[in-house]
C-alpha cells in the first residue's frame, strides 16, 4: 500500500513539473513555422474594393464629425462606467490591491459633475493613450493569473494618433486630463497632449486632399524629432504639396505647421486596394508586437485590422464587435468546428473578411492545405499547468495561423478555444445584412 501511495505520488509530481515546466517555457507555434509570415504567398488572385470612393467619402464624415457634429449622444452613466471595478478586486502596477479611496480618489477627479459641459473642439498634438480613469497608473485583475497581468491594463483604453480630431467633452478637477469624444471612442487623455481648434483651423485643416503613412514607427521632423507615427497617421495636405501638422502655442491654441515626408513612406489617401499594396501595408504590419489597447504605442487585434483598412479609406470601429458591423455579417456560431472551416473557405473574401469571437478579430487572408488561414495580433495559446490553473505560451506579435494555432502543443488547453468560440464573420465590400 505504501509503495502504491509512493508510486502514485511520484506520477503526480511528474505530471505537476511537466505542465509547470511547458507553461513556463514559451516555444514557437508549427503553424508560424509551417506558413510562410509573408502576404504574398496568399495572393493568389487580383483583388479590388467595390466602390472604393464611397468608403472613402463615409470615412471621412466619420473622422470629422467629432467637429462638423459637436455633440455627445451617450449617457453619463455610460460615460462613467468604470464604477464597475470599485466592487472588483483591481491589482496596481505593483501587484498591491486598489483600496476604496485609491477609486474615490480617481472618481472624485474624474468630476462627471460637468459632464457634456464643455464640449471644446481640439485636436492631438502627440501619439497618446486614452484611459478608463483619469490616471496613468495600471489596473489589472489577478497579475499571478495567465490573461489577468501584464500587458492587460484595464485602465488603457486605447491609442490615439498625433493630428486626430477630438471633442472634449470637460476637464478632471485637477485639469490634467481632458474627457473625449473621438472618431470611435470615448476616455481620458493628458492636457498636454491637445490643443483647442476655432472654425478658422477647422476650415485650414480640411483641405480636401488627405495623405497617409503607409510605413510604421516613422519618425517625424521639422526642425526637430516631433514624433514616432504610426501606418495610418493621416495628414492633410497644403497647397504647396506639403504635409500639415498641428501643434500648440502657449496658449493650448492649434495651429498648422507644413511638414516634409519622404514619398515612399506616404501616400494620397486612400490607397488603392490591390495586391501590390495589400501586400506593403500586411508586410509592414507583420510580426509588430502585441499591445494591449495599443499600449506602448503597439497593436491588439482591432487596432491591427483598423489601421490595415484605414489606409485604403475604409473606416471601422475600434474594438472587435464595432467591426462587426462594417459589412455583410454570417452568423455561424452554431455550427460544428469542421462545418465553420467548410463554410468560411466557401463563403469568405481573402484580405476583405473579418472573422469574429468575442474579444477577438482576424484577418481571413486564404486557404492552404484546406485549412482558412488568418492575419492577427495575438497575445498566446490558452495551455494548462496542472490541475484547473491555466497558463499561456505566448505570441505576443501579429501572425498568420489556422484557427487552431497552437494545437501541437503538449499542454495545449483544448477546452472553448478559438475555433469553438468563433460566431461569425463579417465581409467588408458586401452591402450589410
Amino acid at each position: 500500500m505504501l509503495l502504491s501511495k509512493l508510486i502514485k505520488s511520484s506520477f503526480l509530481i511528474s505530471i505537476t513539473i511537466l505542465f509547470t515546466s511547458c507553461a513556463n517555457k514559451n516555444v514557437e507555434i508549427e503553424d508560424i513555422k509551417k506558413y510562410p509570415q509573408e502576404a504574398k504567398f496568399y495572393l493568389n488572385e487580383d483583388l479590388e474594393f467595390k466602390e472604393q470612393d464611397k468608403y472613402n467619402k463615409k470615412f471621412f464624415e466619420i473622422y470629422f464629425r467629432v467637429w462638423d457634429n459637436p455633440t455627445i449622444k451617450i449617457s453619463k452613466k455610460e460615460a462613467n462606467w468604470a464604477v464597475k471595478f470599485k466592487n472588483e478586486n483591481i491589482y496596481l502596477q505593483n501587484y498591491s490591491k486598489a483600496s476604496k479611496s485609491w477609486f474615490e480618489k480617481h472618481f472624485e477627479n474624474s468630476n462627471f459633475e460637468e459632464f457634456k459641459t464643455e464640449l471644446i473642439k481640439a485636436i492631438t498634438i502627440k501619439n497618446s493613450n486614452v484611459r478608463v480613469l483619469p490616471t496613468k497608473e495600471m489596473m489589472f485583475y489577478n497579475p499571478y493569473n495567465a490573461g489577468q497581468g501584464f500587458p492587460f491594463d484595464y485602465n488603457q483604453n486605447s491609442h490615439i494618433k498625433i493630428n486626430t480630431p477630438v471633442l472634449i467633452s470637460h476637464f478632471s478637477k485637477d485639469k490634467a486630463w481632458a474627457y473625449i469624444k473621438t472618431p470611435s471612442f470615448f476616455g481620458w487623455i493628458n492636457t498636454s497632449d491637445l490643443a483647442f481648434v476655432d472654425e478658422k483651423f477647422v476650415n485650414e485643416f480640411k483641405t480636401n486632399s488627405y495623405a497617409i503613412t503607409i510605413k510604421d514607427k516613422l519618425n517625424i521632423y521639422d526642425e526637430f524629432f516631433i514624433e514616432k507615427t504610426q501606418l495610418g497617421t493621416i495628414f492633410p495636405i497644403s497647397k504647396n504639396s506639403k504635409y500639415l501638422l498641428a501643434k500648440k502655442d502657449d496658449k493650448h491654441n492649434a495651429y498648422l505647421k507644413e511638414i516634409e515626408i519622404e514619398d515612399e513612406n506616404i501616400t494620397t489617401q486612400p490607397l488603392v486596394f490591390n495586391n501590390e499594396n495589400i501586400e506593403k501595408i500586411a508586410n509592414e504590419l507583420i510580426a509588430e508586437q502585441y499591445g494591449w489597447g495599443g499600449i506602448f504605442g503597439f497593436r491588439d487585434c482591432s487596432s491591427f485590422t483598423q489601421d490595415f483598412y484605414t489606409t485604403f479609406g475604409i473606416y471601422l470601429g475600434r474594438n472587435s464587435r464595432q467591426q462587426t458591423f462594417s459589412g455583410k455579417y454570417f452568423n455561424i456560431k452554431e455550427l460544428s468546428n469542421e462545418e465553420k472551416k467548410e463554410f468560411i473557405i466557401k463563403n469568405a473574401k481573402p484580405f476583405k473578411t473579418l472573422i469574429y469571437l468575442k474579444g477577438h478579430i482576424m484577418l481571413y487572408v486564404g486557404v492552404s492545405n484546406d485549412e482558412p488561414l488568418v492575419m492577427h495580433n495575438v497575445w498566446g495559446v490558452k495551455t494548462k499547468v496542472y490541475l484547473n490553473k491555466k497558463g499561456r505560451n505566448i505570441i505576443g506579435k501579429n501572425v498568420i495561423t489556422t484557427l487552431e494555432f497552437g494545437k501541437e502543443l503538449l499542454n495545449y488547453d483544448d477546452s472553448n478555444t478559438v475555433i469553438d468560440k468563433l460566431q461569425g464573420f463579417v465581409i467588408l465590400d458586401e452591402e450589410k445584412n
